[in-house]
């Protein structure tokens, strides 16, 4: 996937993050996606480094990619996921 834009501001909600693109698109993300960023302190969150693909938070110890945010469904690794039954 090509990216043409490229991240130029973050800003947090209660339950929420807003990423601003140089393109002009802003991405609207539940915090639930990502539990690292849910469970963070205000002031980790606000320690997050923006560069040409994604954001960072050392603290936290998470890595977006904006491709990864614009092609969804966000981080799945703590999702419910549900399997038929064996017999």
């Amino acid at each position: 996937m090509s990216i043409s834009s490229s991240p130029m501001r973050v800003r947090f909600e209660e339950d929420s993050f807003w990423v601003d693109l140089s393109d002009g698109r802003t991405i609207g993300v539940p915090l639930a996606w990502f539990p690292r960023l849910l469970h963070g302190t205000p002031e980790k969150r606000e320690q997050g480094r923006i560069s040409s693909l994604g954001l960072h938070w050392e603290a936290l110890d998470e890595d977006i990619s904006i491709a990864g945010l614009l092609a969804g469904p966000g981080d799945q690794s703590t999702s419910n996921k549900t399997f038929a039954a064996s017999a």
